[in-house]
């Protein structure tokens, strides 16, 4: 819960600065393995479904860690937290050079996953130094973090040409430590945190932070946050294999194409924060529902050719989208998907300011599990099928599917008559627009 008085805005600013930095190490390594994952596929002859399930295992302890990592947040502060969890990390991705066999692979992988836990951490921490009408901004510029999902794409397969793929799990290893160890030394205890410390009967109980979690409108918040969230991770590490296998390009290529959708994906939440605090978090999500949609729809497209009987004869159209426009439509789709993910965490701030850390955790959780489950879907479907449009196909399916239920829970409950709601939760969730209630997105 933020307290009624701002922090200096020097504070402010020096909280944002530090937790963005970290988060953006952080996300580079969680993301590690959509590159050196290819030189292990290789060297252990790994299917594209056991593939799958190494690079979605992070995935997998990122998103889990979440929710227990918020309520710690919540009891110890960001301050403590945070380096904990990085200095953990650093030393699991130390560890992955030591091991040989698939096995132990996949058990050093849980480790290095702890690295996606640090969102929610951040959140929970940046969240109490703002007040709420800039909170939207302040998580949007802190969730910029991922752009590390880019910086991976691009310097990962530099270093790993340079140094191997061992070597390169070596430098990200002490980056991280190193980063670790500076946040513990340059951080300060956030104000609510402080608070409670000096009032230990202001913290809440176990029970009281896990209640607002029977709310049904959590979990459509976590589904939100499980195509925005997860299938971003999903097509960051998917992408580089997909460019290797369905247009023939290098690996170095491959990964600078990727980081051209993940680039987009991270430096732009920074304008879904500023949009949902000015327009509101549902006009910004329906938004990005739209036009993901579209963009997945022509992505999924499958390479090949239809014949169509005509009175003169057989027409055949060749079907296939050239790279320079899928390209195009990944830089847009990652674009919107950046704007949705802040859209959803404005949305969590303003409904459920006490409980930043427990709701964050559970919408984080589910949006990571979605970076678990569907590159193990991916390869499921390649396997199956060999066709490289499918996980797209896929995506497009799961947006229709998510962005239906919001529709239909925002109609349902206009239909309902309205309660009076306290003041903080007035206009400001619908960014200004004047409404008497929180409107059940």
């Amino acid at each position: 819960m933020t307290t009624d008085r701002p922090a200096p805005a020097p504070e402010q600013y020096r909280a944002l600065a530090l937790s963005t930095f970290a988060f953006t190490v952080c996300f580079a390594v969680w993301t590690l393995f959509s590159i050196i994952g290819v030189s292990i596929k290789e060297e252990l002859g790994l299917s594209d479904t056991r593939f799958g399930l190494l690079v979605a295992t992070p995935i997998l302890t990122g998103s889990v860690s979440r929710l227990f990592l918020g309520l710690w947040t919540e009891r110890l502060g960001g301050r403590v937290v945070f380096p904990a969890q990085m200095l953990l990390t650093a030393a699991a991705v130390w560890l992955l050079t030591l091991v040989q066999s698939y096995a132990v692979f996949l058990l050093a992988a849980l480790g290095l996953g702890l690295a996606g836990g640090s969102f929610i951490v951040g959140v929970s921490y940046v969240a109490r130094w703002f007040e709420k009408e800039r909170q939207g901004t302040a998580l949007g510029i802190f969730g910029a973090g991922n752009i590390g999902a880019a910086l991976t794409s691009f310097v990962a397969p530099v270093l790993v040409l340079a140094l191997g793929w061992e070597g390169t799990a070596r430098v990200y290893a002490a980056v991280l430590a190193l980063t670790g160890i500076g946040f513990l030394l340059l951080a300060r205890t956030d104000p609510e945190h402080a608070r409670r410390r000096a009032n230990p009967e202001a913290r809440p109980s176990l029970a009281r932070q896990l209640a607002p979690l029977k709310d049904i409108r959590v979990w459509r918040f976590s589904f939100y946050y499980f195509f925005f969230f997860g299938a971003f991770v999903a097509l960051a590490s998917f992408l580089p294999r997909y460019y290797m296998g369905a247009h023939g390009v290098d690996l170095a290529t491959a990964g600078t194409l990727a980081g051209l959708f993940a680039l987009p994906g991270s430096a732009f939440r920074i304008l879904g924060g500023v949009f949902s605090d000015r327009w509101g978090a549902r006009n910004v999500i329906y938004l990005s529902f739209f036009v993901s949609l579209v963009a997945l729809f022509v992505m999924g497209l499958p390479g090949g050719r239809l014949a169509l009987q005509a009175t003169g004869g057989v027409i055949e159209f060749a079907i296939r989208v050239p790279l320079g426009v899928f390209v195009a439509l990944s830089v847009v789709l990652g674009f919107v998907m950046s704007l949705g993910s802040a859209a959803v965490f404005k949305h969590v701030s303003v409904y459920y300011p006490g409980h930043v850390g427990a709701v964050g955790g559970l919408v984080g959780m589910i949006g990571g599990l979605g970076g678990f489950v569907l590159p193990v879907a991916f390869g499921l479907l390649l396997d199956a099928s060999g066709i490289w449009s499918t996980p797209f196909i896929l995506l497009f399916f799961v947006v229709a599917g998510t962005a239906i239920w919001m529709h239909l829970a925002i109609r349902g409950f206009e239909r309902i008559p309205a309660k009076p709601v306290p003041a903080a939760h007035r206009a400001r969730a619908d960014g200004g627009a004047g409404r008497s209630a929180p409107y059940g997105s």
